[in-house]
């Protein structure tokens, strides 16, 4: 039996927050975004997943998909930035005032985010790019 684009995101969260790598899990949303193309938040796991394996082209590119489909999700929006530090593109500090604003909106959405970032350094402790942007949205 064929699994829905829905069924496969909520296995495929569980498995991330279960401890699985983004080597299994990368194909894993790579399948949920071509089944389902519109689905943002598959876009901003399959980028996170992507940065957390230092593969910042792709990552650029499902960053960008995801902010394009939902320009008013704060994740969508710091995983761009990051993927834009990492491939050394210009343009960053708008997505980081993007990010700032929605979080400053909603005490829910910041701890959402601060969280992830928080996960992010505990897989990946060295990771340059997503301090920047971590200090950016809550130090300074």
């Amino acid at each position: 039996m064929t699994q829905t684009a829905e069924t496969l995101f909520t296995e495929g969260i569980d498995r991330y927050k279960a401890g699985e790598g983004p080597d299994t899990l990368i194909p894993v949303f790579k399948d949920i975004c071509e089944r389902a193309p519109k689905n943002s938040p598959a876009w901003t796991c399959l980028a996170w997943l992507y940065l957390l394996d230092n593969k910042a082209a792709q990552a650029f590119k499902a960053a960008q998909k995801s902010v394009k489909l939902n320009p008013h999700d704060a994740q969508s929006r710091v995983n761009l930035a990051i993927a834009m530090l990492e491939s050394k593109q210009k343009g960053v500090r708008q997505h980081i005032d993007m990010a700032q604003q929605l979080i400053m909106v909603s005490s829910e959405l910041r701890d959402e985010v601060k969280d992830n970032l928080e996960e992010g350094l505990s897989r990946k402790a060295d990771w340059d790019s997503l301090k920047r942007v971590k200090a950016w949205l809550f130090e300074g």
